[in-house]
């Protein structure tokens, strides 16, 4: 590992630890709510929609904090085989100070604008 990324290292390794918390904390709420269920299988209707829209909640929010594990992973497996600091896309030198920021970014600003140009001209699937 490339001295010049042990600070950005220290953050990734902080910040998987912190989503692996956040993962296991959901899955053990997700057993709590469960039991409770469990209790009354005949609920009304607004407690069924109130339990999808938790579900709904829980799942997006699962989601979400599993991407960005596997954004900081990607990190941490470029900073072993020394391409962490390369974009993923062109290949050029992503900023430093977008590393700072960002430790997990895969992509220099070019290539992010770009990305973010095309998903916005892209019309939503149906």
């Amino acid at each position: 590992m490339a001295e010049q990324y042990k600070k950005q290292h220290d953050q990734l390794k902080a910040e998987h630890k912190r989503l692996n918390s956040e993962l296991e904390q959901l899955q053990t709420n997700k057993s709590t709510a469960e039991e409770r269920r469990e209790g009354s299988p005949f609920g009304k209707r607004e407690e069924e929609a109130t339990e999808t829209l938790e579900l709904e909640k829980r799942l997006t929010l699962e989601n979400r904090i599993r991407q960005e594990m596997a954004a900081v992973e990607h990190a941490l497996d470029k900073i072993e085989k020394g391409t962490y600091g390369l974009c993923d896309n062109c290949g050029k030198k992503i900023d430093p100070e977008r590393l700072e920021a960002l430790p997990q970014a895969s992509l220099c600003m070019n290539c992010k604008a770009l990305l973010a140009k095309n998903a916005k001209s892209t019309p939503p699937s149906r």
